[in-house]
């Protein structure tokens, strides 16, 4: 008699996203962060999400002046204040907390000149300690004639791996950052690997948003039948670039259980583990994948 697969998520959990508006003070970022992610743990979430660049404007422009060495780990707190605040706030409300991302400065050990940026999502568990690292992957770079271009591998490099992390009291999420939602190998593999959510910071814009953020997010959750939370900054007129906003989660039937406007605010769902399990029994993908017809794709580098 088959026996059934261990649950993905082992007990249900409250999981937050934080809107949240940023400006050109970094401090001033780090601190309004620190109280949004109180008022998140304050409802009862465990597991808490950043937006991406939550400590910074958005923007090419941006990346060199606001990027912090993060290695060595822990980097000092002297050139790395984001890494500091964020392993706080987890410690502090005793929570899992994906920090979004922050631009990451690293400089050759053999010739100081030489600089390389990254846009990295960092992970810490309720004491405060790193737990994954995750460098955005696909670099976004397109040009929608009248409407938008804008070129992240101008100062960006990208990441090499497929970010899994496991949290032991709820089991495994798959970590990536905002353009890698378009891609379902990424997810794919992710959730392959025993995932019960897949989470992205994220921060598209009022052109590519409307057409595809929300659709993007449902697409992965139906894709792999696992929970998908997308966590975008608030929407600023006033600066360079407009975020779309609209941070949502959707369960494993595609589901949007709960969807932010443009402005600053926190939204949160309840997951439970029952409902990907009841996805997956009433449309069995797992049990109907042809290995013989196709590669199995989920055989790829993986790690914190």
């Amino acid at each position: 008699m088959a026996t059934s697969p261990p649950p993905l998520l082992k007990q249900p959990v409250k999981l937050a996203c934080i809107q949240l508006a940023s400006g050109p003070s970094k401090p001033t970022n780090l601190t309004h962060a620190a109280s949004k992610v109180r008022e998140a743990a304050l409802t009862g979430a465990k597991i808490i999400v950043l937006p991406e660049c939550f400590n910074s404007p958005y923007g090419c422009d941006y990346f060199p002046s606001y990027a912090e060495p993060l290695l060595p780990s822990p980097p000092p707190l002297e050139t790395s204040p984001s890494f500091h605040a964020l392993s706080a706030m987890a410690r502090n409300n005793n929570i899992y907390l994906i920090g979004g991302s922050i631009p990451e400065l690293v400089v050759s050990l053999t010739d100081p000149s030489s600089k390389t940026y990254y846009n990295t999502s960092l992970t810490f568990s309720p004491s405060g300690e790193l737990l994954a690292t995750h460098r955005k992957v696909h670099l976004f770079d397109i040009d929608i004639p009248g409407k938008i271009t804008f070129k992240e591998s101008d100062v960006l490099s990208p990441g090499d791996k497929v970010t899994v992390v496991d949290l032991p009291e709820y089991g495994k999420v798959g970590i990536a950052i905002c353009y890698d939602v378009r891609f379902p190998e990424l997810a794919m593999i992710a959730a392959r690997q025993g995932c019960f959510a897949l989470i992205y910071p994220g921060a598209f814009n009022t052109t590519t948003g409307p057409m595809h953020w929300r659709l993007l997010g449902q697409a992965r959750a139906v894709d792999n039948q696992v929970y998908v939370a997308l966590c975008s900054p608030a929407r600023d007129v006033g600066a360079s670039y407009h975020a779309w906003g609209h941070s949502s989660i959707s369960d494993p039937m595609a589901q949007v259980l709960v969807e932010a406007d443009e402005n600053e605010t926190i939204v949160s769902a309840d997951l439970d583990g029952g409902r990907i399990e009841e996805a997956r029994k009433g449309i069995p993908l797992r049990d109907q994948r042809r290995f013989d017809v196709y590669p199995d794709v989920s055989k790829a580098k993986v790690g914190p």
